[in-house]
């Protein structure tokens, strides 16, 4: 958390009695609807930034950072700025809600798999025979025309019949996905005050978006920031150079350096892939997190290759052992346990807040009661939805969305205390049912519905339950009410479904979905139906010892919470290996180390004052990557050339 000075407290607080005016709701939107644009061109028809990939999204920071740095001169030379820092917050919330949407993991996944089926299932596959009849239908386009030419491009697709025929399943998504909003909107209302008023988790990830905000300019005229900034634009800025004239100098291991180029032979061979980076920002938002996650986070990615060695030293890798080490099972049981254990530990917090709900004269009573109605209302729709469309056995739907939320509210967790990036690519509910049921316990019909919901649950880097609760943690920054920002939160989020999809078949149908659309996200379809095709017509062998990974990953969580609770000073967290063996980190564990490295020593060498001047250089690092990031892209928006991604 980072102190703020007194003249800073006590501006704040006048910022505090201000009212958010009209002109920061226009400006949020304007800027909202063009961040869509932006991150849809640069992710589908370019796929030159990965905007939305980190648990920080790129392009709202950077707008954030003109437009505050801005007003903050203003401010300086005319002695009043255009907005208050309540106002540059939502202005910030809206555009991140509306990059919720837009990003890598939400909406671009549904068109990579809307039209997938019409297009790729041909009579050649069999999967009319063999699926067709279970498929909810009226969630995907079936019109030959229209997904010719939305996969080919280079016509318009502003025709009314094209559009009618996208309304209606769009609608309908619309529908469930705003429902799924709503009810973590509710769930995060519930832990709001016990998380940030009575435990005081951390948010690391809102310290930078709330600094940028703070109208005193405190955090402008810090030389460490500038100077974190000035390291991080440099070396982006010389691989950029690189990309466009290649005899340019450039930092070969700053991105992706394949080290499993060394490991070719056994037993070292079994770690490939093995890659490390030192992505700039990535060392700064490791020094954001506490050192005992940093640290675990890169130890388990470490021990999870050594064990992958140790595998096929000893022959667990052979053909009698397929699927060794059982990844998706190790991270769904850590992940599960997590959350089982969060429950656990929140059910004071659930039952005080069913009280207070009912109680008259309790002050929160609306907030609460709101929220269980909500909660109770989403449960009804999504019962009509799999009564009237899904049409799931009553147990599938219930476990399917049970997970769902179980999911979304752990990681929620880990990002509100920790930081830390949660694509657990390894872990959905997919993944989950079909290791513990397999096809002969779930059966063709309800198989075929939980994949065609995959989309959403693929890699939940743009899940919008933890970008809720850190704008409600903003808020609190300027006593916004929680009630009042939920509402502005739900309008933005159903304005934004219909930018993001207009700006989606602006895109594919314009460039071509399988065309020049370098990014679009076909593989979507892959690991929705074709990967179905292929458990229906060759079942993948279920190994027994598949079920030993499961309650492996489970017991390892729960030791390690022992050992921490036994052991204050114990330096693994259970978070971490959680993270390690869930393809979260497996971008990020060098750059991990390094940033706790450097917090580490200078906390220790340097004390309090050197860490804080440590933190603003971190902060710096952030910013100073993704202002060039950024850069870098609008120079390809401008010239449609492609250029320097600073990420993957």
């Amino acid at each position: 958390m980072i102190a703020r000075p007194k003249a800073e407290q006590a501006h704040e607080t006048h910022a505090r009695k201000a009212a958010v005016r009209p002109r920061a709701f226009a400006l949020g939107l304007a800027l909202m609807t063009l961040n869509i644009y932006w991150i849809t061109v640069i992710e589908v028809r370019w796929y030159t930034l990965d905007i939305t990939s980190l648990p920080i999204f790129i392009t709202p920071i950077f707008t954030l950072f003109v437009v505050a740095l801005l007003n903050w001169l203003l401010r300086l030379y005319r002695g009043a700025a255009l907005f208050t820092g309540a106002e540059l917050t939502v202005v910030y919330i809206i555009i991140v809600t509306g990059a919720v949407f837009a990003g890598h993991d939400m909406l671009q996944n549904l068109f990579g798999a809307i039209a997938y089926l019409q297009r790729h299932g041909t009579p050649e596959t069999g999967w009319r025979e063999r699926f067709f009849a279970y498929v909810p239908h009226a969630l995907f386009v079936w019109d030959e025309d229209a997904v010719r030419a939305y996969y080919n491009g280079g016509v318009s697709p502003y025709r009314w019949d094209w559009l009618l025929l996208w309304a209606k399943p769009l609608a309908l998504w619309a529908g469930l996905i705003l429902t799924l909003v709503l009810m973590c909107l509710c769930l995060n209302y519930l832990v709001l005050k016990q998380w940030t008023q009575g435990e005081k988790l951390a948010f690391p990830l809102i310290q930078l978006p709330l600094a940028m905000a703070e109208p005193s300019g405190v955090f402008w005229m810090s030389r460490w920031m500038w100077a974190g900034f000035a390291v991080a634009l440099s070396i982006s800025g010389l691989n950029g150079l690189h990309v466009l004239f290649p005899s340019a100098p450039h930092v070969e291991w700053i991105k992706q350096y394949n080290i499993g180029q060394f490991l070719t032979t056994r037993p070292w061979s079994a770690a490939a892939p093995f890659n490390m980076s030192a992505y700039p920002f990535a060392v700064g938002l490791a020094y954001l997190m506490p050192a005992d996650l940093a640290f675990s986070a890169w130890f388990f990615m470490l021990a999870r290759k050594g064990f992958q060695v140790l595998g096929a030293v000893m022959g667990w890798d052979a053909a009698a052992g397929r699927g060794f080490p059982f990844l998706n099972e190790q991270a769904a049981g850590a992940w599960l346990m997590l959350g089982l254990m969060l429950l656990w530990g929140a059910r004071a917090t659930f039952r005080e807040a069913w009280r207070a709900a009912w109680t008259p004269d309790h002050p929160e009573r609306t907030l609460y009661r709101l929220s269980w109605l909500g909660l109770g209302g989403g449960v009804m729709v999504l019962a009509l939805y799999n009564a009237l469309l899904l049409r799931m056995d009553f147990w599938v739907a219930a476990l399917f969305f049970g997970i769902y939320f179980l999911l979304a509210l752990t990681i929620t967790r880990v990002r509100a205390e920790l930081g830390a990036p949660h694509e657990i690519y390894f872990v959905n509910p997919q993944r989950i049912m079909f290791d513990v049921f397999t096809l002969r316990g779930l059966g063709v019909d309800n198989l075929t519905v939980l994949q065609s919901l995959y989309w959403f649950n693929r890699g939940y880097r743009c899940h919008p339950m933890p970008n809720q609760l850190e704008a409600l943690r903003m808020g609190q920054q300027y006593a916004l009410s929680p009630l009042w920002l939920g509402g502005l939160i739900l309008i933005v989020s159903a304005l934004a479904f219909v930018l993001v999809c207009w700006a989606n078949l602006h895109v594919t149908y314009r460039y071509g979905a399988e065309g020049a659309c370098q990014g679009f996200k076909f593989w979507l379809g892959q690991e929705s139906f074709s990967r179905l095709n292929s458990w229906l017509t060759d079942e993948p062998l279920r190994h027994p010892d598949r079920w030993y990974y499961l309650a492996g990953g489970a017991l390892v969580v729960l030791s390690l919470k022992g050992l921490r609770s036994v052991i204050p000073a114990f330096p693994l967290h259970p978070t971490g290996y959680a993270l390690g063996v869930s393809f979260a980190v497996d971008y990020f564990w060098f750059p991990f180390l390094l940033g706790w490295l450097l917090k580490v020593c200078l906390l220790r060498f340097g004390g309090w004052h050197v860490h804080r001047q440590g933190l603003q250089f971190a902060l710096g690092l952030i910013l100073g990557d993704f202002t060039m990031g950024s850069i870098w892209s609008l120079i390809t928006l401008a010239f449609e050339v492609p250029t320097y991604r600073i990420y993957i």
